[in-house]
C-alpha cells in the first residue's frame, strides 16, 4: 500500500509535534527534566555547604564531588555554576555559602525535614522509605508549601530522626550529640539522633527496633562489638551500626534505675500495672494512636489474653480490650500493681 503524499505530510506533521510542541512535546519533556536535573544538584550542592558550615567542617571540591557521588570535573563545573549565579564563592581551597545560597539551602532542608515529619505523622509509609521519600519532594516544595506543611504538622521542632527543624529565615544548628562510641560502659544515655545514610545500614538499625528517645547504656564492648541495652532489649552493634546512633548523657540516671524500668511487653499474663507513659521511641501515628486507645499516664492496664506464640497480647485499658504486637507494647513504660492491688 502506498500512501499519498496529503497522508506523508499529515504524518509528519503529528511526529513533528510531538516532538517538538513548545509546552508538551518529548523535546521540551527533555529539556524539563534536565533541568530539574541540574537544579536538584545545585540544590544538593548548596546543602551539602550548609552542613559542613553548620558543623564547622571545610567544604572543598573532593568534599563536594564524594556527597555528591560525581567526578572531580563534574564537582569543579558545578562550582563554578555557583559562583556564576552568586550562591557561592570559593575562597582558596574553600567553598562558601553567599546569602542567596544559603537560603536556598536553608530552603531544602527544611522542606526534607518536615517532608519526613508529615510522613510519619500522617502517612502508613515505612520508615525506611522516609529519607528517600523526603528526597524528592525537599526539590519540589516551594516556600509557601513549605510553610503551609509546617502549619499543618503544628510548626514542629525536630523531624523524626531528631534532627532540629530549621525555622524559615533561622540558620542550620550544628548536631549537639556525641558518638555512641565515645562512651564508656554503665554511662546511661539517650539516642538523640540516628544517621539514615548509609541507607542499607539505617534500614538494619530500624529492624532491630532502634529509634531517637530511647534510654539506654552500654553493657559491653568485645572485639569491637558493643553490647547496648535500651529500653528493656539488648542489641549486638557492629562499629558501622554505632556510628550511626548520636547520643546524649542521661544526667542523674543510674543503670540500675533504667534496669528497673518496667514495659507493657514485660507484663505476665494476667499482671496489672500502671501507666507511666509512652517513651520518647514512640512517634507519630503509632503514638497518637496508642493515646486515643487510653495508654496514658495514671491510667491502669492488665494483660487479658495473649495469642499463639505470645504475640499479640489484648490488654484491658479503660473499659476496651486492645490486641498490641510486641514492639508496640515495648513503648509503653508501667509500674507493676503486686497482688493485682488497684
Amino acid at each position: 500500500m502506498v500512501l499519498n503524499p496529503a497522508l506523508w505530510a499529515l504524518l509528519l506533521l503529528v511526529l513533528a509535534v510531538i516532538l517538538v510542541w513548545p509546552r508538551w512535546g518529548l523535546l521540551a519533556w527533555w529539556r524539563g527534566q534536565r533541568e530539574r536535573r541540574e537544579r536538584e544538584l545545585r540544590e544538593d550542592a548548596l546543602k551539602h555547604l550548609l552542613k559542613c558550615e553548620a558543623e564547622g567542617t571545610t567544604a572543598s571540591l573532593l568534599s563536594l564531588a564524594g556527597a555528591l557521588r560525581v567526578g572531580d570535573g563534574a564537582a569543579a563545573a558545578l562550582i563554578a555554576e555557583l559562583e556564576r549565579g552568586g550562591l557561592a564563592v570559593v575562597a582558596g581551597s574553600r567553598l562558601q555559602l553567599q546569602p542567596a545560597g544559603r537560603e536556598i539551602a536553608l530552603h531544602v532542608v527544611r522542606s526534607h525535614r518536615l517532608w519526613e515529619s508529615y510522613l510519619a505523622e500522617r502517612t502508613g509509609e515505612p520508615e525506611a522509605r522516609w529519607h528517600r521519600l523526603a528526597e524528592r519532594a525537599e526539590h519540589r516544595l516551594t516556600p509557601a508549601e513549605t510553610a503551609a506543611l509546617a502549619a499543618k504538622l503544628g510548626h514542629p521542632l525536630y523531624d523524626p530522626h531528631g534532627d532540629r527543624i530549621p525555622a524559615s529565615g533561622d540558620g542550620l544548628a550544628a548536631e549537639t550529640g556525641a558518638s555512641l562510641e565515645e562512651f564508656s560502659a554503665e554511662q546511661p544515655f539517650q539516642i538523640h539522633h540516628i544517621e539514615d545514610e548509609p541507607e542499607t545500614v539505617y534500614a538494619h538499625l530500624l529492624r532491630l527496633g532502634l529509634r531517637p528517645g530511647m534510654r539506654a547504656y552500654i553493657v559491653s564492648r568485645k572485639d569491637a562489638q558493643i553490647q547496648l541495652w535500651a529500653d528493656g532489649a539488648e542489641y549486638s552493634l557492629g562499629p558501622g551500626m554505632a556510628r550511626q546512633l548520636s547520643v546524649r548523657p542521661l544526667l542523674g540516671v543510674t543503670t540500675a534505675a533504667l534496669r528497673g524500668e518496667c514495659f507493657l511487653h514485660e507484663l505476665p499474663a494476667g499482671g496489672r500495672a500502671r501507666l507511666l507513659g509512652l517513651t520518647g521511641a514512640c512517634r507519630g501515628a503509632e503514638r497518637r494512636r496508642l493515646l486515643d486507645l487510653g495508654f496514658v499516664p495514671g491510667s491502669l492496664v492488665e494483660s487479658a489474653l495473649t495469642g499463639p506464640g505470645g504475640d499479640p497480647t489484648a490488654y484491658q485499658v479503660r473499659g476496651s480490650l486492645v490486641a498490641l504486637r510486641r514492639e508496640q507494647a515495648r513503648y509503653v513504660r508501667v509500674t507493676p500493681l503486686p497482688g493485682g492491688a488497684p
